[in-house]
């Protein structure tokens, strides 16, 4: 299965959706696991702990962020996958990013964690069916489909990467 139409996912996402390439969702996250794991290894735990302007997130808080939200995705991925029926809640990325100490925790901790839930993502979505990845499921109020959301968190790892590079780098 190849991206979704934008009638399956919010327009707020389209501009995730629009840094993947146009891959199968499981070539897309074969691909992107060697350029995050290359990105991830420049970094080191001095340079974790740098924010770009004063009030923004250091390295380890965005992360964090990411890890966060992969979780948040693959778990609407799975609600919808099952066939829940009911809206899954939206979440304040601002409020999860204030209750959290990453920067309490080493670089390479948080490199960890990322990589293993980044494989839970894998193996998550190879269990999935092509009938499975064409369900809806509504976050926010909004239908969603299982393959949407694998491209969103596709495109929200791509979208801080350009940032990571872009201003941390």
């Amino acid at each position: 299965m190849f991206k979704p139409s934008p009638e399956n996912y919010p327009p707020y996402f389209q501009k995730y959706i629009d840094q993947v390439p146009d891959e199968s969702l499981l070539q897309g996250f074969a691909n992107q696991g060697p350029v995050i794991v290359t990105l991830l290894s420049r970094i080191t735990e001095e340079k974790s702990m740098h924010a770009y302007a004063p009030g923004k997130w250091t390295l380890k808080d965005l992360l964090q962020h990411i890890i966060d939200t992969e979780r948040i995705f693959c778990f609407r991925a799975l609600c919808f996958a099952r066939r829940e029926a009911s809206n899954i809640a939206g979440f304040d990325e601002n409020a999860y990013a204030a209750s959290v100490v990453a920067n309490d925790r080493t670089w390479l901790s948080l490199t960890e964690e990322f990589l293993a839930v980044r494989k839970a993502t894998e193996l998550l979505y190879k269990s999935f069916t092509e009938e499975t990845l064409t369900r809806i499921g509504s976050a926010n109020g909004i239908p969603t489909s299982v393959a949407s959301m694998g491209y969103i968190t596709l495109g929200h790892v791509y979208h801080h990467k350009k940032i990571i590079e872009e201003r941390y780098l």
